[in-house]
């Protein structure tokens, strides 16, 4: 995860729960994995936008080139009548 291993864990748990009590540890845990969890979501989400955005992006490009042929960068496609 963040190269914590299990001896380390342990100890953050030793201290959490003598810091914080056991009465309030289950709480403040939850709390934890909910914030976690909306964190997961909301990287989704924007995942799935900047995703959609590049689709979106590639099929405008396919349909630029098929109604109005590929105008970008033809120095490379010349045909030989045009590079003499």
């Amino acid at each position: 995860m963040f190269g914590i291993g299990m001896p380390e864990l342990i100890i953050i748990l030793i201290v959490a729960l003598i810091i914080i009590g056991p009465k309030k540890l289950p709480d403040l845990a939850k709390s934890l994995g909910k914030g976690l969890a909306e964190f997961r979501r909301a990287t989704d989400d924007v995942k799935e936008t900047i995703n959609a955005d590049k689709f979106k992006d590639d099929a405008n490009e396919i349909k630029n080139s098929l109604l109005y042929g590929d105008e970008r960068d033809t120095s490379d496609t010349k045909t030989e009548k045009e590079k003499e």
